[in-house]
């Protein structure tokens, strides 16, 4: 099997605090990068919004995710914490865990979905609604 189910999910601490592949994939890039804005181009993701994703992680636990540096005469830079490196690695561990069963829940439904080389053309019939007069002005 070519295409082989792949598994994404998020994980919900409480009402306002989730971590998804998102975020767990900006973390590991900053663990590779040891900056924020390089991991953030590394993953195709703005800046703007990386730093956003890593200030909702630092304010989520009560403990920081990342540890950052302003730049200067040394340079700036990020790192994660121990809490951030074991966030990334626990959620891994599950993610790792979920495929296999994934795997063997859903083959037979994966069998069934259409594969880039035979697609179905889905036909859309137009709409028979009619247009509605409006009256000059309104």
């Amino acid at each position: 099997m070519t295409d082989a189910l792949r598994v994404r999910f998020r994980i919900d601490f409480g009402a306002q605090c989730s971590v998804g592949i998102g975020k767990i994939e900006l973390l590991e890039a900053i663990d590779r990068t040891g900056s924020l804005s390089q991991a953030a181009r590394a993953i195709g993701m703005s800046y703007r919004r990386a730093w956003l994703l890593m200030a909702d992680l630092n304010s989520s636990f009560d403990a920081p995710v990342v540890d950052t540096a302003t730049g200067g005469a040394h340079g700036g830079g990020a790192v994660l914490t121990p809490f951030g490196a074991r966030l990334v690695q626990r959620y891994r561990q599950l993610e790792s865990s979920l495929q296999p069963l994934a795997n063997r829940c859903l083959s037979d439904v994966r069998k069934r979905t259409v594969t880039a080389g035979a697609e179905r053309r889905i036909r859309v019939r137009p709409s028979k609604r009619r247009a509605v007069k409006r009256a000059p002005g309104g």
